[in-house]
């Protein structure tokens, strides 16, 4: 997918969004970022911060994430907090980008071989593979993620298939169920509308630097 925006070399904000629920009552705010070259990961990498109001159970919840990949849309880190009612949950995965996750010290070893996380709470997350898989349109590709559920924060195993129908097209299918939908997306990957579960109601582009530099 080729966008100025994406293209640039530099840290920082690519794009700020928010989705509405088509289910029921709900907004989800997300963000995209260019992270900055470490020592551990050279090339850069890209991060996914977000919020999201959401009802479970007939209560209000909040939900905050953060979800931090290598350069090859790889996870890498994924930090979730959630309040619910009078409850509040965490979670904390850290994972190296050939397939082995932590949650703490223990290793996940039932996760062994992923390199996708899918947060259940929105569209967030649905960028990573659509951007790290780069099909052609016509092309498929299956894989198993490691799957957040809310509000519980339990993860399992999901597997599902991603085929690219035109440029900014996709039909996203859970192997497990009957579940599928097709995927609206933008020059970044990230989700425009999402049948049956949400769209996009807002969005803001930063300033290119040369715009910003012109008198």
């Amino acid at each position: 997918m080729n966008s100025p925006l994406a293209g640039r070399s530099g840290p920082g904000l690519r794009r700020a969004l928010l989705w509405r629920s088509l289910l029921g009552q709900g907004l989800e705010y997300c963000s995209l970022w260019r992270r900055r070259a470490v020592g551990a990961d050279p090339q850069g990498g890209w991060a996914l911060r977000g919020t999201a109001i959401a009802e479970f159970d007939g209560g209000p919840a909040e939900v905050r994430y953060r979800v931090i990949t290598d350069d090859r849309w790889q996870t890498r880190r994924v930090h979730v907090g959630v309040v619910h009612g009078d409850r509040k949950r965490a979670l904390r995965l850290e994972a190296d980008g050939t397939g082995r996750w932590w949650s703490g010290a223990a290793q996940m070893l039932q996760f062994s071989g992923l390199v996708d996380v899918d947060l259940g709470i929105g569209a967030s997350t649905n960028t990573l593979p659509i951007r790290r898989l780069g099909l052609s349109v016509g092309e498929s590709a299956e894989l198993v993620a490691a799957w957040v559920r809310f509000p519980d924060l339990r993860v399992e195993r999901l597997p599902q298939r991603y085929t690219r129908l035109s440029d900014r097209r996709y039909l996203y299918e859970s192997l497990d169920s009957d579940f599928k939908a097709e995927l609206e997306v933008d020059d970044l990957g990230l989700v425009v509308r999402y049948e049956g579960w949400c769209e996009r109601i807002a969005v803001f582009d930063p300033p290119r630097p040369e715009a910003a530099g012109s008198g």
